[in-house]
C-alpha cells in the first residue's frame, strides 16, 4: 500500500476548456492515472485526486499545465500529456522551462524536455544557434516551427532551408532523375516539419512564391541572405569550407539555426566535419549559441531513447 495516501481537488473555470484537456472519453486522465499511480474523478469543473501525497502534487501541476495548453489548442495529444508528466517528475519545483511556446497556423508548440526548452530559449534570442544532438530530439522541428512563426507574422520575408546531399554513401550524380527528383528524398524530413505547421496548400503556395526555399547547400554560394530565417539541417555532413560558406551568408535582419548530430557523420573516412570544425572555431563567440541535446531529449518512440543511449556507451 502506498504511503502518505491523501485526497485533493483541483477546480477549473471553463468547462469547455476542461473538456479539451480531458480528451475523448477522458483518455488524458487515463494516461495520468497510469503514469502517476493516482485515481482521478472528474465531476463538473472539479477533479478529485487520490493517491500518494507527492504524486498528488505532481498531478495537480500537470493538470494545471494541460489546462493552460487547452486554452490555445483544440487537441491535447497523448505525447503532450506524457511529456508534461515526465518533466514534472524530473523537476517538480521549477516549471519555468515549460512557459515558452511557438504559435504557428496549425498548432501551438511547447518544448517537451528541458533540453528542448533551452534550445527554444536560445532560438528566440540569438541570431545564430547550433543545435547538436541525436535523432529524435526535435532540433529541426523547433527550428522550422520558429521560422514559420516569424514568416507568418511578417517578421522575416523568407525561409531558406538547406541540407547537404550526402547520406548513406549516396551521391546525387549517380541517382536517376532531374535535380528535383534527386534532392527531394533528402529534403523529405523538412517538408514533414513544414506540413506539421502549415496547411499543405499553404506550404506549396509559399514554395511557389519563393517565400520558402529548400535547396542543397551549394545553391547558397555567392548570396547574401537578408530578412531571412536560414536553417542548415544535418550539418555534420558539411565540409569545413561549406560550413564557413553557409555561416557567412548571414545578412541584415536574419537568423540562422544549424542542426546536426556528431554521431551520424556520413562523410568519407578522414574527411573533417564542418560541424566539428565550427564547434572548435566558434565556441568562444558569445553571440553564437551552442545547445547540446542528449538521449533524455528524444521525443520519438521511448525505445529510440534507449537505442541512442546504448550506442553512446
Amino acid at each position: 500500500m502506498a504511503k502518505n495516501l491523501g485526497k485533493n481537488i483541483i477546480e477549473f473555470d471553463d468547462n469547455s476548456i476542461l473538456r479539451t484537456m480531458l480528451g475523448v472519453f477522458h483518455k488524458n486522465l487515463d494516461i495520468i492515472e497510469h503514469e502517476l499511480d493516482v485515481t482521478l474523478s472528474p465531476k463538473g469543473n472539479i477533479i478529485s485526486i487520490n493517491g500518494n501525497s507527492k504524486n498528488i502534487i505532481i498531478t495537480k501541476n500537470a493538470l494545471s499545465e494541460l489546462y493552460e495548453r487547452a486554452k490555445v489548442s483544440e487537441i491535447i495529444e497523448k505525447r503532450d500529456v506524457e511529456s508534461i508528466i515526465k518533466n514534472m517528475k524530473e523537476n517538480n519545483e521549477n516549471r519555468d522551462y515549460l512557459k515558452n511556446s511557438i504559435k504557428t497556423p496549425k498548432k501551438e508548440i511547447w518544448p517537451r524536455t528541458k533540453g528542448q526548452s533551452k534550445l527554444l530559449k536560445e532560438i528566440l534570442n540569438k541570431e545564430i544557434v547550433f543545435a547538436i544532438g541525436p535523432a529524435g530530439t526535435g532540433k529541426t522541428f523547433l527550428a522550422v516551427s520558429h521560422a514559420v512563426y516569424m514568416l507568418t507574422n511578417g517578421l522575416i520575408e523568407k525561409i531558406i532551408i538547406s541540407r547537404p546531399a550526402v547520406e548513406a554513401g549516396e551521391k546525387l550524380g549517380f541517382l536517376p532523375g532531374d535535380l528535383k527528383e534527386k534532392i527531394d528524398p533528402y529534403l523529405r524530413p523538412i517538408y514533414d516539419c513544414l506540413d506539421e505547421n502549415l496547411p499543405k496548400d499553404k506550404v506549396l503556395k509559399l514554395i511557389e512564391n519563393q517565400k520558402i526555399e529548400i535547396a542543397p547547400i551549394a545553391y547558397l554560394r555567392g548570396r547574401t541572405l537578408n530578412n531571412s530565417y536560414i536553417i542548415l539541417d544535418e550539418s555534420q555532413n558539411t565540409s569545413p569550407i561549406q560550413m564557413k560558406m553557409f555561416l557567412t551568408r548571414l545578412g541584415e535582419n536574419s537568423r540562422m539555426v544549424v542542426t546536426g548530430d556528431l554521431t551520424q557523420i556520413d562523410l568519407p573516412l578522414k574527411s573533417k566535419s564542418g560541424l566539428t570544425d565550427a564547434v572548435n572555431n566558434l565556441k568562444k563567440i558569445k553571440d553564437i549559441s551552442f545547445v547540446y541535446l542528449t538521449e533524455k531529449d528524444v521525443v520519438r518512440n521511448p525505445l529510440v531513447q534507449k537505442i541512442v543511449k546504448a550506442y553512446d556507451r
